[in-house]
């Protein structure tokens, strides 16, 4: 085997996972395609003793640290293939160098699938957010939207007036039956029925298909979300979450593959910076054991 671990994925968790195993002297490559999920946000929050940094910043800063490690190699390319050979596990790269170890660690993160709405994207991670935890207190308790894509929005509708006035746009994806209108003004949410016809203006003006504009200091939609082909491709199990499919894991990270790990956004329902670290390092100690136990 050329390594003890591939760490595939780059970015907070996979990072993570590498330090735990520079640590202790392991050799490792860690493969990442630079996507971060997080990059088209100004700043990241809620991860103690980043909280407001860019995360580009972080990302940069994590990356020196683990390079400083002689056992560390690291590869800028997209994963094409990972497959079970003898002994471990082998990988393809999109630029053709293929690699073999006795561990895998899944960080890949998930892609996050936008609604097909005018004005949206340009403004996603700007002033269109999916975590409230993250992106919310900057808002500074000014008037919030969420852009209904199904029933599970009712959750975040009822989440964001703790951060401000809320309104939530059904947008004709779902109506709410009696029992939510109640939880809703219960929570004081503001109920607006209607189709959503672009996001226009400096911060985010929700523009009705009838004309009517609605003027925000941020906008909030739950959006789906993608795994990637390479767990499934590895026969690893996955699960469905209320947001999209994510990769079954264990408390210790390993997967129902024997060998393969998974952490951050890829493992979990929901993520943030802070649970990727703690995933990230909760798989690099568990791929670790793993090697000097063989578990």
């Amino acid at each position: 085997m050329d390594y003890d671990v591939i760490i595939i994925g780059g970015s907070y968790a996979g990072m993570s996972a590498g330090l735990q195993l520079a640590r202790a002297r392991r050799k490792v490559l860690v493969i990442d395609a630079g996507q971060r999920r997080n990059r088209y946000a100004t700043h990241s929050h809620g991860f103690l003793t980043q909280d407001g940094r860019p995360p580009e910043q972080i990302a940069a800063a994590g990356r020196a640290q683990l390079m400083r490690y002689a056992t560390v190699q690291w590869l800028d390319d997209w994963v094409e293939v990972a497959e079970p050979v003898d002994g471990g596990f082998r990988i393809v790269a999109q630029r053709g160098s293929a690699h073999t170890a006795q561990r895998l660690i899944l960080a890949t993160g998930v892609q996050d699938e936008l609604p097909e709405l005018p004005g949206l994207t340009q403004r996603w991670g700007k002033h269109v957010f999916h975590c409230p935890y993250c992106h919310g207190y900057e808002l500074q308790q000014g008037h919030i939207g969420v852009l209904a894509v199904s029933a599970m929005s009712l959750h975040q509708a009822l989440m964001l007036p703790d951060w401000g006035a809320t309104t939530l746009f059904l947008n004709d994806a779902f109506e709410p039956d009696a029992e939510q209108l109640a939880h809703l003004t219960a929570r004081s949410v503001r109920v607006e029925r209607g189709r959503v016809a672009r996001l226009d203006g400096e911060a985010v003006d929700v523009v009705m298909q009838d004309g009517r504009v609605f003027s925000l200091a941020g906008l909030f939609v739950a959006t789906r979300v993608r795994p990637g082909a390479l767990a499934a491709q590895l026969g690893c199990e996955l699960e469905e979450g209320p947001l999209g499919p994510y990769v079954k894991a264990d408390f210790t990270r390993a997967t129902t593959i024997s060998g393969v790990f998974a952490c951050g956004d890829l493992a979990r329902p929901a993520g943030s910076v802070a649970l990727a670290v703690g995933d990230g390092a909760m798989a690099g100690a568990a791929a670790h054991r793993s090697l000097m136990f063989g578990l």
